[in-house]
């Protein structure tokens, strides 16, 4: 038993690899998420390998189809399996019978979204689709709020409106943000501002989006609570002036309360 998580394009059909149109080529057989998406990318290429039918609802399928083809390369609609679908499913129960996988480099709408931004993305947290309603929707947007890292949120046009001011409420209207659009495709968009700009941009979502949320500033330190527990600790002079800059203080505004 051998699974191929193959990624494929997330709109333009040439951003696919020659070592995943090889697998689609030499597996038994491809399974889909949607074959009608997926063989329109088959016939682009000219593979015939047969298309199987393979989605959240249908995984009680797999003892029969890895019986049939012992090799199977998995494809979602869009991208790298994994994310967002049901690619991690597949995996553990593959796994957990002794099988083997093997997981190809490719496209992921999140990456592209995240080195546009303009933001500094050496550490991000990736949320992709938020939960529709409910105490885990108002969790999971706490825990963004609270995270010192940008985050990456994957949502669709009928609730971008909804997470933005969602967002906006919860960082404030001029906090910026980075919406990523229909990436790859012929109508790609990057709009880079504020969330309460975002909101007046995006009047009527059209396509796919990726939202890349920068993390809130940090608050400011109470420096008095702050000097004196410094204080408390012997700390002064020159000791002192660092240990209020680490904290967080401005070195001009250190060095004069240092000298109080």
């Amino acid at each position: 038993m051998r699974l191929v998580l193959v990624p494929t394009p997330i709109g333009n059909l040439e951003d696919i690899t020659l070592r995943a149109l090889r697998a689609l080529k030499e597996a038994d057989a491809v399974a889909a998420e949607d074959t009608r998406r997926s063989r329109v990318l088959l016939d682009r290429y000219g593979i015939t390998t047969p298309l199987v039918r393979l989605d959240q609802h249908t995984l009680d399928r797999l003892p029969s189809l890895f019986a049939r083809y012992p090799t199977l390369a998995y494809v979602t609609d869009a991208g790298t399996p994994g994310i967002s679908d049901p690619g991690a499913e597949l995996v553990a129960w593959v796994l957990a019978r002794g099988g083997s996988v093997e997981a190809l480099p490719g496209p992921t709408a999140f990456v592209p979204a995240l080195v546009a931004s303009g933001f500094d993305v050496r550490r991000f947290a990736f949320e992709g689709f938020l939960p529709k309603k409910g105490r885990e929707r108002k969790e999971r947007l706490a825990r963004i709020r609270a995270d010192d890292r940008p985050t990456v949120i994957y949502e669709s046009p009928r609730r971008l409106r909804t997470t933005l001011a969602e967002l906006a409420r919860l960082f404030g209207a001029d906090h910026p943000v980075a919406v990523a659009r229909e990436l790859t495709k012929r109508h790609e968009e990057v709009f880079r501002g504020r969330l309460g700009e975002a909101l007046e941009h995006f009047r009527e979502p059209r396509g796919e989006f990726v939202l890349v949320v920068p993390p809130a500033p940090p608050a400011p330190p109470d420096e008095a609570a702050l000097l004196d527990a410094l204080r408390a600790r012997g700390l002064a002079g020159r000791d002192l002036v660092e240990a209020l800059v680490e904290a967080g203080v401005p070195r001009n505004r250190a060095y004069r309360l240092a000298l109080k």
